[in-house]
């Protein structure tokens, strides 16, 4: 197993701890809500690194095309469900969120099948970069930050919905015309 791929095992592997970290005592332990958000941007930044290496040396697997994206949103959904339990974001966000997970996994799967490759677009990887920003933010529950935190939590869900358009309307020849 090349580097890349253990970056995504290792990403896949902290998520019980980050999970374990932010749940304790309800969320009520400030310290161990610390510890959850430097695992979670430890986790987040193995995806920047794996990305950059497999690149960079050619390392590209058909495990890592298939497990990094899985990793990604097992790390962001798993939060996402942890901080509903919390109360400290509304339900109706993260379903906006893991449905278009569920959406796009849909789309290259039946893309896939008619060997065409979807890849990431722009609006895509803002939208990350905005989840996870916000994520943290809503983890370390910084009151000064609250509006800073809110304003990366909604422009997280916008880019999640326009980012969602965005796939719909470049492919959605795969589902209509079963090839692009």
């Amino acid at each position: 197993m090349n580097l890349p791929n253990k970056l995504t095992v290792l990403r896949v592997l902290l998520i019980p701890f980050f999970v374990a970290a932010l749940l304790w005592d309800k969320g009520e332990n400030m310290t161990l809500r610390y510890v959850a958000a430097g695992i979670f941007i430890a986790a987040s930044l193995t995806d920047l690194l794996d990305g950059k290496i497999a690149r960079k040396y050619n390392l590209v697997t058909n495990f890592g095309k298939f497990m990094d994206p899985l990793a990604d949103k097992l790390l962001v959904c798993a939060a996402l469900i942890c901080l509903i339990e919390l109360d400290d974001i509304p339900a109706w966000m993260v379903i906006v969120i893991i449905s278009r997970e569920f959406i796009i996994s849909g789309f290259r799967l039946v893309a896939s099948d008619n060997g065409v490759v979807i890849a990431a677009s722009y609006w895509g990887k803002f939208k990350t970069v905005f989840q996870m920003i916000a994520v943290v933010l809503l983890i370390v529950k910084i009151d000064a930050l609250s509006v800073v935190t809110d304003i990366f939590l909604w422009a997280a869900v916008v880019l999640t919905v326009v980012s969602l358009m965005d796939y719909i309307k470049k492919n959605h020849k795969v589902l209509t015309e079963g090839s692009m």
